[in-house]
């Protein structure tokens, strides 16, 4: 009898496990539809309605009433230029392959990181030629990066799916109508992978109003133990964060490139109500762009203390409608 169970027992077992990630991976797909569902609504509905449905978005977001008419907090403020500042030149910088482009003829080639390829769709990229390591993006929106760090070691075919999948989205639609993602054409692109000596990058992002920086927010051991705080352009941490992530406790001294990569951020902010400049700094020096942002969290940013959102607010001046 025992010999018996001992037989069956892992049968069952396995079985049982197979049918437990096969219910997981329907629901999965059946989250996918609804998503997409809802993301196909939201492009069919007459722009009349958009304000109506990023206040409640809002709402449902933050727990918080939306004041269109009369913005004053941070986050009411990049709602309002969410929906009313259509500059076609914030869809230009916010590709991230054509932003190159921008960024090379503004402060020049050597501030880019090297770019590996370009691509259509999945199919077309050509692992043989990447090397070990490199990072693979879609260029149309956030979140859709992956580092593959030893491409030996990585399921290329899962790598391709997944990236298949970011383009099958329209970005504009997934976070509270963040409308300047709308009009890009979708691509991939493989860029190289840098870090500091096996480390990770750390972020410097510079907060620019009217082309002017305000503030840096500082990211520190991102994907390991990573924290935060906030600076101002001199260094001295200030009272508040974003609430992303929890706040660094020692003192961090400042790198002696960060007035250069204020400079730096300042000419790529020229000309633009808010944007935030995302850069690199390696351990030799160098300065890297990362990105350009004109939609931090979508507007949901969890000011910690709360009143922070309305400190930061009076440093956005709108543009008229």
């Amino acid at each position: 009898m025992k010999d018996l169970l001992n037989r069956i027992l892992p049968i069952s077992k396995k079985a049982f496990i197979n049918q437990i990630n096969s219910q997981n991976q329907k629901l999965s797909e059946i989250q996918t539809k609804m998503d997409n569902v809802e993301k196909l609504l939201y492009y069919q509905m007459d722009p009349e309605r958009y304000p109506e449905v990023l206040k409640q978005w809002y709402k449902d977001r933050t727990g918080n009433i939306l004041d269109l008419e009369n913005p004053e907090s941070y986050n009411e403020k990049i709602q309002w230029l969410k929906l009313y500042d259509r500059n076609p030149e914030k869809t230009l910088l916010s590709d991230k392959y054509l932003v190159r482009d921008w960024v090379r003829n503004r402060i020049g080639e050597e501030y880019l990181i090297p770019l590996l390829g370009v691509y259509r769709n999945a199919s077309e990229i050509n692992f043989d030629a990447l090397p070990a390591s490199f990072v693979l993006k879609a260029n149309h929106g956030s979140g859709m990066n992956l580092i593959v760090r030893n491409k030996a070691e990585s399921d290329l075919n899962q790598i391709r799916h997944q990236a298949d999948r970011w383009l099958t989205e329209n970005f504009s639609f997934s976070m509270g109508l963040e409308m300047q993602y709308d009009d890009i054409p979708r691509r991939l692109i493989a860029e190289a992978y840098l870090n500091n000596n096996g480390r990770s990058l750390d972020d410097y992002k510079f907060w620019c109003f009217d082309g002017r920086c305000e503030f840096i927010e500082y990211i520190k051991d991102r994907g390991i133990h990573t924290r935060m705080a906030l600076y101002d352009t001199k260094w001295n941490m200030l009272p508040y964060s974003t609430g992303t992530y929890p706040l660094i406790e020692e003192d961090i001294p400042m790198p002696e490139a960060v007035p250069s990569m204020i400079r730096i951020a300042e000419k790529l902010a020229k000309g633009f109500p808010h944007v935030r400049v995302d850069l690199y700094l390696l351990d030799n020096g160098d300065i890297r762009f990362g990105e350009m942002t004109f939609s931090s969290s979508s507007g949901t940013c969890r000011w910690d203390p709360p009143q922070a959102d309305l400190q930061v607010g009076k440093m956005l001046k709108l543009p008229k409608k």
